[in-house]
C-alpha cells in the first residue's frame, strides 16, 4: 500500500501553508540514530580506563579523563532521544497523525525503545561504593549500593539495557531503510554505508586492542573482596 507523503502543512491559527522539509527530519534522525547514540555506546564500549584494584579515585569528576566516558555516554544518548522525541512529534503533527507507512511503524517503535533506554535508566538504582562521596572509604556498611553490591534491580537493568539498546538500533535501521524507500536521498544513504563499514574497522581495531573492559571493575576495580566480583567469580 503506498501512503501519501505531505508536501504542506498549514497552521491553523495563523491561516499560513509553509512547506515540509522532510529531508530536514531524515538528516535529525539519521544523525541521532547513526551519529549520536554509536558514539555513546562506543564511548561506554571501547573508551573505559583499565580496571586497577580499587577503581576510580575517590571523587573522580564526571569530566575527569578517568570518567569522560560515562558523561560521553549518557548526554549523547539523552541528545539522540531528546532530539528524537522531538522529530516524531513534529513529523505526527505535519502528517496530520500516525500514516500506517512501514516507515512509521519502524520510527514510532525505534523512538518508543529508545525512551524505554531512559526511563530503564532512571530505575537503576544507587550506585555505592568505596570510593564515592556519600560513602565511609574505612566503613564498609557505607558502600552498599545497588550497583556496588549487583542487586537484583541493577542485575535486571543490566539485563536490560544492552540488548534494549541493540534492539533500538536494530528498529532504526528498519527506520531508515523504509524511510529510504518512501522518500530517496543518496547522501543518507552513502553516509549510512560508510558509517557502517567504519564502525566495524573501528570496533575490530578496539577489540583487537583489548580496549573493551568490564563496566563494574573500571568503575570500582578488579578486588576480588568486591560483592560484584565475587558474584562473577571465574568469570
Amino acid at each position: 500500500m503506498k501512503h501519501e507523503i505531505p508536501t504542506e502543512f498549514t497552521i491553523g491559527f495563523l491561516n499560513r501553508t509553509i512547506e515540509i522539509h522532510w529531508g530536514l527530519h531524515a538528516w535529525l534522525m539519521f544523525i541521532c540514530w547513526f551519529v549520536l547514540v554509536p558514539f555513546g555506546v562506543m564511548s561506554i564500549r571501547y573508551l573505559k580506563t583499565r580496571p586497577v584494584p580499587l577503581g576510580l579515585p575517590r571523587g573522580v569528576g564526571k569530566f575527569d579523563p578517568l570518567f569522560i566516558w560515562w558523561v560521553m555516554h549518557i548526554w549523547t544518548l539523552y541528545t539522540a532521544i531528546g532530539l528524537s522525541l522531538l522529530g516524531a512529534a513534529i513529523a505526527l503533527v505535519v502528517s496530520g497523525g500516525f500514516s500506517g507507512s512501514v516507515h512509521s511503524f519502524f520510527g514510532i517503535a525505534t523512538v518508543l525503545f529508545g525512551t524505554l533506554q531512559i526511563v530503564a535508566a532512571w530505575n537503576r538504582g544507587s550506585h555505592g561504593g568505596h570510593n564515592h562521596l556519600s560513602s565511609d572509604p574505612d566503613d564498609p556498611s557505607t558502600w552498599r549500593g545497588d550497583h556496588f553490591d549487583m542487586t537484583p534491580k541493577r542485575r535486571l537493568f543490566e539485563a536490560y539495557h544492552k540488548p534494549g539498546g541493540y534492539f533500538s538500533v536494530f528498529l532504526a535501521i528498519g527506520a531508515v531503510a523504509s524511510g529510504l524507500v518512501q522518500f530517496w536521498m543518496p547522501a543518507i544513504a552513502i553516509t549510512l554505508g560508510l558509517i557502517f563499514i567504519g564502525g566495524f574497522v573501528l570496533i575490530v581495531f578496539s577489540e583487537f586492542r583489548g580496549y573493551r573492559y568490564d563496566t563494574y571493575r573500571a568503575v570500582f576495580g578488579s578486588h576480588p573482596d568486591h560483592p560484584g566480583n565475587k558474584k562473577r567469580e571465574g568469570l
